[in-house]
């Protein structure tokens, strides 16, 4: 993961693993996906097996079919809170990689405001986010606003790094030819800059996408309220364990269409870098 700390140069070594994953063709033919589920059903079906062989308690560990019984029978109950979750992450996420993406352009035609603004970034990124929550809640109450807050600045930082290292993995040459023809500054950042810089975006946004799944939800069991945060800690206060497992079946699924997506999206713009 060398590209997520280091931006300040060319770093081709994480450049080409960057390019790997952004572009990673994911699973395609038919012998991956039976692969893929055969693992699935032997992991799922061991657990149901030993679970009712050893009779082991519901509160204690459910089995898989109770699982799955628990998310349709609350999914009423868990549906409101699945909204609000959403609410936090496309906003919190939509700031935070927004800023990213503008500070990794400015820092990448002024170093000298890399200079200013490296070290507070730094902070962020080593600085667990979690911490911060009651704090954000202090001020900004029990609402939105600190779990939006806390989205932001955990995925800002992700986004902003890995793609200032992406802007800065370009041919020299290329740039130097378009300055010859007569390019702007903007024409070489939009036309040369940012397509082979899309590799490490991809990464950049799909890291952010992450860490805001976690942060948000991580915000939510400390703020409580609202939020499959909160139904995490009310679930497993009051032993509702296939309740509380449904929820991480949800936040499973939901990491797995994070990673498809950008999956899919580096595949897409793959021909950009080229």
């Amino acid at each position: 993961m060398k590209a997520a700390v280091d931006f300040g140069g060319n770093a081709p070594g994480g450049g080409v693993a960057a390019s790997g994953l952004a572009g990673n063709p994911g699973i395609r033919s038919a012998s991956e996906i039976f692969a893929v589920l055969a693992v699935a059903v032997v992991i799922i079906g061991g657990a149901e097996v030993l679970l009712r062989l050893f009779e082991v308690p519901d509160f204690v560990m459910p089995t898989p079919s109770a699982i799955v019984t628990a998310l349709f029978r609350s999914m009423p109950e868990i549906a409101p809170h699945l909204g609000y979750t959403l609410v936090e992450l496309v906003v919190g996420y939509a700031i935070g990689a927004s800023i990213g993406m503008i500070l990794a352009a400015v820092i990448t035609q002024f170093p000298f405001v890399e200079k200013i603004i490296t070290p507070y970034i730094l902070l962020l990124v080593t600085t667990p986010m979690l911490a911060l929550v009651p704090l954000l809640i202090l001020n900004f109450g029990f609402g939105y606003t600190p779990r939006i807050i806390a989205v932001a600045l955990a995925s800002g930082p992700m986004v902003m790094i890995n793609s200032a290292t992406g802007f800065r993995r370009v041919d020299r040459a290329k740039i130097a030819l378009a300055q010859v023809y007569g390019a702007t500054t903007l024409q070489i950042f939009m036309r040369i800059r940012v397509p082979m810089a899309m590799p490490m975006i991809i990464v950049g946004l799909m890291m952010g996408a992450i860490f805001s799944v976690i942060t948000a939800i991580g915000a939510e069991m400390s703020g409580g309220g609202f939020g499959l945060g909160s139904r995490l800690t009310t679930f497993s206060s009051t032993l509702r364990t296939a309740d509380f497992f449904a929820v991480i079946l949800i936040l499973a699924v939901m990491g797995i269409l994070i990673y498809a997506f950008f999956s899919w999206l580096g595949r897409r713009l793959a021909g950009w870098e080229s």
